[in-house]
């Protein structure tokens, strides 16, 4: 049942309530609901469990060592931890039969700033006096008191509020009036807001951010102002010109960057090609750093510089599928046929020992809605198109130098969203490598022990199954 209630207004004004009558909490009998169980968190898991076969980490690295590793990878960790915003990751369990009306997701705020709290209220039978409280640990709440009469509150522009009054109606005007201010500058955070009533209590998250700017590519009207391909060579000159020609016989006008760390490097000219020269052997994801580092367009393409552009190089395809689907960061095709995907399966497990990492060869997820050519996974071949700005959430890690490819999507799992598609793909040149060439690309056993070391430490790894 509705019906209109008038408020008086300090200023004389008046306000027009309209409430609606739904059962009362305290017309419920113990007949009409069962008690709910007492809920308590979950238990922590524990330590992860490592795959047969996997490779454990701590072992890669020197027992005299060990220790201090261990220690200073403790203490990134925390730091770590602290770079994310640790309340608006906090495990909220509403109350059964609650009273209490609160917003419970999307109530965001800009440092600093004043908003109004979105939806609080109070819902509950006749009482001769009615107390709210609601506290904060980064910010203050206000109300605006001048507009009420009758109303008492305490600790106003304060991180703990408390309004007590003898009317329902009245109460929720005053909470519709409540807003919240950060007392603290960060980009990103948040905040738990605790809201109480009698024996009833609530927790709501705030999310306090600062608005970002769009950062956004202008997409032109061809290919050429869309796309860049991007290579990183050494020692395979042959290679690189075969490639280049094949490029330029399905996109003219395309440009190419070339990221070059050969020993003795030759120039490679033409229109539209840009050859940057690095220090001698710097490495696959330096290289990859610096071709990208230089990309002007929204896409760049991934290319060996032993590979070959064909008939079903059809980077447009790419571009297409990416357009559709913004949410992707990055979209693999396959060489000569094949796709070379893969998935990541990953246990955080215990902090102090670390976390389980599964790698699973050919392993792929659900077919991209839209495009049932490509599904989804965790990382891809080497030839494949992303979006520029996706290096802003997974970076080439240039400690990485001789053999180093699905360690990117390892540090990006998580972050991007990867897809692969069988519609497009590109050629592989005959190996004519030189021994010089062998020579600096065969990894040595010492360059994999270096890279479980590191996989210990960066990503905070236990184990390690590659299948």
């Amino acid at each position: 049942m509705a019906r209109a209630t008038n408020i008086k207004l300090a200023s004389g004004g008046v306000i027009v309530l309209l409430s609606i009558s739904y059962f009362a909490f305290s017309s419920f009998t113990a007949h009409s609901i069962s008690p709910a169980a007492p809920w308590s968190a979950p238990v922590s898991s524990g330590p992860c469990k490592c795959q047969p076969g996997s490779v454990q980490l701590k072992d890669q690295i020197p027992k005299d060592q060990f220790d201090k590793v261990f220690h200073r990878r403790k203490e990134e960790l925390e730091k770590h931890k602290k770079r994310s915003p640790g309340e608006l990751s906090t495990l909220l369990v509403a109350p059964p039969n609650s009273p209490l009306q609160y917003p419970i997701q999307g109530f965001t705020v800009p440092p600093l700033r004043r908003a109004l709290v979105p939806g609080l209220a109070v819902s509950a039978g006749a009482r001769s006096s009615y107390k709210v409280v609601l506290k904060v640990s980064k910010g203050i709440f206000s109300a605006d008191v001048s507009r009420f009469r009758d109303v008492t509150v305490k600790g106003n522009q304060e991180a703990e509020l408390t309004v007590e009054c003898s009317s329902l109606l009245l109460l929720n005007a005053l909470l519709a009036s409540i807003s919240y201010q950060s007392t603290i500058y960060h980009v990103h955070t948040g905040d738990l807001a605790y809201f109480s009533f009698e024996n009833h209590e609530a927790i709501f998250p705030i999310t306090i951010r600062q608005p970002q700017l769009p950062v956004m590519f202008d997409m032109g009207t061809d290919i050429s102002s869309q796309v860049t391909v991007t290579v990183k060579t050494f020692l395979r000159y042959d290679n690189l010109r075969v490639l280049l020609s094949s490029v330029r016989k399905f996109y003219p006008n395309i440009t190419v960057i070339i990221a070059d760390d050969s020993s003795d490097p030759e120039t490679i000219t033409g229109e539209n090609v840009q050859q940057y020269i690095m220090p001698p052997a710097q490495g696959w994801f330096a290289g990859r750093n610096l071709a990208v580092s230089q990309v002007t367009t929204k896409y760049f393409l991934w290319s060996d510089d032993d590979f070959v552009f064909t008939e079903n190089t059809k980077i447009e395809k790419m571009v297409e599928v990416m357009e559709a689907a913004p949410e992707l960061d990055v979209v693999g095709g396959s060489v000569q046929g094949n796709q070379f995907y893969f998935s990541l399966e990953y246990d955080e497990g215990d902090e102090a020992e670390g976390g389980c990492l599964h790698r699973k060869s050919s392993g792929r997820f659900h077919a991209l809605r839209g495009h049932p050519q490509c599904f989804l996974a965790s990382g891809v071949v080497n030839f494949f198109l992303a979006r520029t700005d996706s290096l802003q959430k997974s970076r080439f890690d240039p400690l990485l130098k001789r053999v180093a490819h699905s360690e990117w999507f390892m540090d990006g799992l998580g972050s991007l969203m990867v897809a692969s598609c069988s519609d497009v793909s590109i050629g592989h040149q005959p190996q004519r490598n030189s021994n010089q060439y062998k020579k600096f690309r065969t990894a040595t056993d010492s360059d994999t022990e270096f890279k479980f070391q590191l996989h210990y430490f960066k990503n905070n790894l236990k184990c390690i199954k590659f299948g």
